[in-house]
């Protein structure tokens, strides 16, 4: 059972976030085993040449030496590299990286409707490694190919403080997956994907229904692709602000 916490405004959505985005990179760069750089304005976890550089971006006014040093993290990385500010606020233009923007999304605590698949807590190796395919195909996650059990969701990683993968069946069969963080009292949701051979048939409604009814009584946050965003204003969520995303060209 989560404990009650008052609504966000809109306009805390961005700074709420950055830190659970950082929670959930942290909590995934420990488990694989990467370094974790933690300064006041970035997050950085430095993975391998498959996982990658990944930077969350913490405050809206980054200083010239927190700057300076995301650039060379980015300039040594071994792998692709990914910014996320959801302040929209730090020019990374220089470092040669193609931008895009998603809107962060804001849902005030309150009940759910009952999804229309079972939807389970991954706590079995069989259920985490479903998850991480879906995962994997629905994202396209091609640097993550040949696939590697546990390369993306660690199994350690549901043993973090907060993180929950979860999985919706489809009469018995993985059909969609996603992943929620809580931290400080605020839910994020994050990876929610649909196998390919179920698209089209509300796997994502239900693994978002599934997850969100863990957390009804918090107020929850995610970034939405332009594909995800009605799905999420369906289920209660208002766009508070535009984040801005850089990746390198590689």
């Amino acid at each position: 059972m989560t404990t009650r916490s008052p609504s966000l405004t809109l306009a805390e959505a961005p700074l709420r976030q950055a830190r659970n985005s950082a929670a959930l990179w942290s909590a995934t760069g420990l488990t694989r085993g990467h370094e974790v750089v933690r300064r006041r304005g970035f997050v950085a976890v430095d993975g391998d040449a498959r996982a990658g550089l990944r930077i969350l971006v913490q405050e809206p006014d980054l200083d010239p030496g927190e700057l300076a040093e995301l650039g060379e993290l980015a300039g040594r990385a071994g792998g692709p590299v990914l910014v996320e500010d959801p302040f929209s606020a730090t020019d990374l233009s220089h470092l040669a990286m193609r931008n895009w923007q998603m809107p962060v999304m804001l849902r005030p605590p309150g009940p759910v409707g009952a999804p229309s698949l079972e939807v389970i807590e991954a706590r079995k190796p069989e259920d985490l490694r479903a998850a991480e395919r879906i995962v994997i195909e629905g994202f396209e996650l091609t640097g993550f190919e040949p696939y590697v059990p546990g390369e993306l969701f660690p199994p350690a990683l549901i043993e973090q403080p907060g993180v929950a993968v979860f999985v919706a069946l489809h009469e018995g069969v993985p059909a969609g997956a996603g992943v929620s963080v809580v931290d400080d009292g605020v839910a994020a949701h994050y990876w929610i994907g649909t196998a390919a051979a179920f698209r089209s048939r509300g796997v994502g409604r239900a693994v978002m229904l599934g997850a969100l009814a863990r957390v009804a009584d918090l107020p929850a946050t995610l970034t939405a692709s332009k594909l995800g965003r009605p799905l999420y204003e369906s289920l209660g969520y208002t766009v508070a602000a535009p984040a801005t995303w850089w990746a390198s060209t590689a």
